[in-house]
């Protein structure tokens, strides 16, 4: 199932499963030679320290051992992808959010960062100076994460949905089992090496109409801050790019370790809505209310039961008004993002603490401990033992 905004060694606690099927969950279509794995592979190359032979199997540099990139083995690695054009704002994201995050334990990194290029040396930016990167697709073939942030110079990708050569050989070198991320028009990169076949997708939503024109065979989401497609995640645009890292982590190494980032880096842990509440459209209907009094009620009362009637109150609304209200300025239901609310409190007592699982629901307003585990299971995929075992490991169930 796709999440919609919504490893390695004991430093980074072990991904989660990937969700379980559901109805807007997808056959998943054959994927390239690069990407046919999911990450959390344990077995041969596709985690742990590669090897020089691999490498250069990897980058066709047959008979030479390619120089490792990485030094930290215990670390998750993550590898952005520089292309001429390369916008300095999103290609600083990925190390910003990642380089941020360190272990509660004894504060040592968690992930490991490298910027590559299709070879080492100059990269011009799209603004007034150019960047020296150390690295080639050697980087690429060590990598566990691959980041590919936006450029201004995409050419033939953009045009015509083809890869050039060079951008060939870079995807080629990715290993199987890598996951890979886009921020903003990135993503016409993964989509012209085939990553987004038949997949759920965003972009930057000025070009979402082109993107969706050029690659029919994606399906585009233009309204969401990011898409979690597993291995294969796409940012919407810009400071999307934040919230699509700051998901990883949170992914990665649980919420404590991602809400230390957003106050390390200070910007919201979670933002609200989609990139749909920042697109100009044509004589919008006039603002004349909001529902944030209602949001802010009711994330105090989220072990009480509350109801559309009770919400649409706080505003002096009718119910309908106040649907359509909610659903334009947080790009959701009211009733999906209770539940959204409720789900990350979960995530938080269950890390935190160690509450039992049945006092947990009640908290988190689910009631009973059967009725949070469907939520968490349709959610995350696990259920709230194995989320606890994977985040808190000292914790009890």
């Amino acid at each position: 199932m796709a999440t919609i905004c919504k490893n390695r060694a004991m430093a980074v606690p072990p991904l989660l499963p990937p969700p379980p099927p559901s109805a807007s969950a997808r056959p998943q279509p054959a994927a390239p030679p690069y990407a046919e794995a999911s990450i959390g592979t344990t077995t041969g190359a596709a985690t742990g320290t590669t090897t020089g032979a691999a490498i250069a199997a990897a980058t066709g540099a047959s008979g030479e051992a390619c120089a490792e990139v990485f030094h930290h083995p215990e670390r998750h690695h993550v590898a952005v992808f520089a292309m001429d054009g390369v916008i300095p704002f999103e290609l600083g994201i990925p190390l910003r959010i990642f380089g941020s995050a360190v272990s509660a334990e004894n504060g040592a990194p968690l992930y490991e960062i490298a910027t590559c290029s299709v070879e080492p040396g100059v990269v011009q930016t799209d603004a007034d100076f150019p960047i020296v990167v150390q690295y080639g697709v050697e980087a690429l073939a060590q990598a566990d994460t691959v980041v590919v942030p936006a450029s201004h110079e995409l050419g033939a990708v953009y045009t015509e949905g083809v890869l050039t050569a060079p951008l060939r050989a870079a995807f080629a070198a990715i290993r199987p089992g890598t996951r890979v991320v886009s921020i903003c028009t990135g993503s016409y990169l993964l989509a012209a090496a085939g990553l987004l076949d038949g997949r759920p997708a965003t972009t930057h939503w000025t070009s979402a109409d082109h993107f969706q024109r050029l690659f029919p065979q994606v399906r585009v989401d233009p309204d969401v801050l990011y898409v979690d497609d597993g291995d294969v995640l796409t940012s919407a645009g810009v400071a999307s790019g934040i919230d699509l890292c700051l998901h990883i982590v949170r992914r990665d190494c649980g919420t404590a370790v991602a809400n230390s980032v957003s106050r390390r880096t200070v910007v919201p842990p979670h933002r609200e809505g989609g990139q749909a509440q920042y697109i100009r459209r044509p004589l919008p209907e006039p603002q004349l209310a909001s529902t944030e009094r209602a949001r802010s009620w009711a994330l105090d009362r989220l072990d009480q039961p509350l109801t559309l009637r009770e919400l649409a109150e706080r505003e002096s609304m009718s119910v309908r008004t106040f649907t359509r209200r909610f659903r334009e300025e947080v790009g959701m239901s009211a009733g999906r993002w209770l539940i959204q609310q409720r789900v990350e409190l979960a995530r938080q007592l269950l890390e935190s603490t160690d509450l039992s699982v049945d006092l947990i629901a009640r908290k988190a307003g689910f009631g009973t401990g059967a009725s949070m585990r469907q939520h968490l299971q349709v959610t995350l995929g696990v259920s709230p033992t194995a989320y606890r075992r994977t985040f808190q490991p000292s914790g009890r169930a």
